[in-house]
């Protein structure tokens, strides 16, 4: 590159700085220095300079945008599906984990329903396609079934909530956890029926629960809506039974065990 007076670099420096401060260039701020001198030990023309400012600012962009969407997604941990132990998974969920992770189930908007006793690992392994998903670019949503009907009821109060379904309808993937845990009253339930049915057949619901279908009337006292609510959630859906022994009964008795 042709030799620039210090005064003039300086200029220039602050004018670059300046206008990727406007332009939201923020890897071009703040690296601009580093570039120029790797181009310059590196006899980079203007053309590769140009190409290595912009890829880079790109990739910047798409880490920014990732970490930002597994942020907004509010998963309670951050559990990742390298980190499943597949030996120990219910033979269901084993089976279908190499189809889960290659995430079609989100690109044809099926849904997904892990049921089984308590600390079968539904919960994480929920969490893991999610976070796979947001790495993958789509937009999600981890939310508990009594956190939603607690949001849906202040939204409805607060006359917002066609915004509330708006944005719950958007989402390319929602995980809806612990279903079955908290009964729901008929307004309660009729609520949660009507907000997953914007849904049904568009977009990926994720639903863990510890109950089995059948059991559902257990927490909703109404066949009806029951069945209604069965029948949406799982047409084309993907059904894993998880039930099996819970990691964390596994976890107490090998830390007693070796406390003896």
């Amino acid at each position: 590159m042709t030799d620039i007076h210090e005064t003039d670099r300086d200029g220039l420096r602050e004018l670059i700085r300046s206008c990727a401060f406007d332009l939201k260039l923020p890897l071009v701020r703040r690296d601009i220095d580093l570039l120029i001198q790797q181009s310059a030990d590196e006899q980079w023309n203007l053309w590769r300079f140009t190409a290595e400012l912009l890829r880079r600012e790109k990739e910047n962009r798409s880490e920014n945008q990732r970490r930002h969407r597994i942020k907004n997604a509010g998963f309670p941990q951050l559990r990742y599906l390298n980190e499943i132990d597949t030996d120990a998974l219910p033979a269901d969920a084993r089976k279908a984990l190499p189809t889960l992770e290659t995430l079609d189930f989100i690109k044809n908007g099926r849904n997904l329903i892990p049921y089984g006793n308590p600390g079968t690992g539904k919960t994480h392994l929920a969490t893991a396609l999610g976070i796979a998903a947001c790495n993958a670019g789509y937009s999600v949503l981890f939310t508990s079934v009594p956190r939603l009907l607690t949001q849906i009821r202040e939204c409805r109060n607060a006359l917002t909530l066609r915004s509330l379904e708006n944005k719950f309808e958007r989402y390319d993937m929602v995980i809806c956890d612990e279903f079955g845990y908290v009964s729901c009253d008929k307004a309660g339930a009729e609520m949660l029926f009507n907000h997953l049915s914007l849904r049904t057949d568009k977009k990926t619901t994720v639903v863990t629960t510890n109950l089995a279908f059948n059991r559902w009337n257990e927490i909703i006292d109404d066949k009806v809506l029951v069945t209604a609510m069965v029948d949406r959630l799982t047409h084309k859906a993907i059904l894993l039974n998880m039930t099996g022994k819970s990691y964390r009964m596994k976890e107490t008795q090998e830390m007693m065990t070796q406390q003896i």
